[in-house]
C-alpha cells in the first residue's frame, strides 16, 4: 500500500504557476528573459532586445552570468563555513546585480529566479545571498529598506529546505495576432 507525504508534482507545478502570475509583467519579463541568458536557452539579445539600451543590458547581464558556472560548482554540500566564500561573494555579486536592475522587487521573485538557475541545492543560501545584496550600498537607501523588508520571518529562519527542484520555468510567449482567422 502505498502513502503519499506531500502534494503531487502537479499541484507544485500550479503553485510555481500562481507564485509567476502574481509578479508585476516587468518582473515575469526580466525572470524570462533571465532564465534565457543564465540557462543558455535562447539568443537573448534576438528574443529579448527592443533597441541598442536593452541589447546593451542584456550584454551585460551576460557576461555577469558567466559567473553562474562557477557559482553551481560550488554550492556548499552542508552548513559548514569551510567551502562559504567561493559560492557566496560570486552569489552576492550576481544577485547585487539583479537587484539593481530594478526588476526584482522582493524576495519571492529574486527566490523564484536564483531557485531556476542554481537548483534547489541553493535555497538555504538564498535568504543569506539575497539579505547580502540587498543591504549593498549601490542601491538607494528606500530600496534597500524595501527590500529587505519583503523577506519573511519564516523564510529568513527556516530550519529545513526543500529539495525538489522547481518544476516551472516561464519561457518566452509569442503574441497571438488576434486580427487573423485561428485556423
Amino acid at each position: 500500500m502505498a502513502t503519499r507525504s506531500g502534494p503531487a508534482a502537479g499541484d507544485l507545478s500550479i503553485a510555481e504557476i500562481r507564485e509567476f502570475a502574481g509578479f508585476p509583467a516587468a518582473t515575469q519579463r526580466y525572470i524570462r528573459r533571465s532564465l534565457d541568458i543564465g540557462l543558455e536557452r535562447e539568443d537573448a539579445i534576438a528574443r529579448w532586445s527592443r533597441d541598442m539600451v536593452e541589447e546593451t543590458a542584456i550584454r551585460v547581464q551576460a557576461k555577469v552570468y558567466q559567473r553562474l558556472g562557477e557559482i553551481r560548482a560550488h554550492i556548499p554540500d552542508d552548513s559548514g563555513l569551510d567551502s562559504l566564500e567561493g559560492f557566496m561573494a560570486p552569489l552576492v555579486t550576481v544577485s547585487a546585480f539583479d537587484l539593481g536592475q530594478d526588476r526584482l522587487p522582493g524576495f519571492s521573485p529574486y527566490r523564484f529566479l536564483y531557485e531556476r538557475l542554481l537548483g534547489a541545492h541553493a535555497r538555504p543560501w538564498l535568504p543569506g545571498a539575497f539579505c547580502a545584496a540587498a543591504s549593498l550600498p549601490h542601491l538607494h537607501p528606500d530600496k534597500r529598506k524595501t527590500l529587505l523588508q519583503s523577506i519573511s520571518e519564516a523564510a529568513a529562519t527556516a530550519p529545513g529546505w526543500s529539495a525538489r527542484e522547481p518544476s516551472f520555468y516561464p519561457e518566452w510567449v509569442d503574441k497571438i495576432d488576434e486580427t487573423r482567422p485561428a485556423n
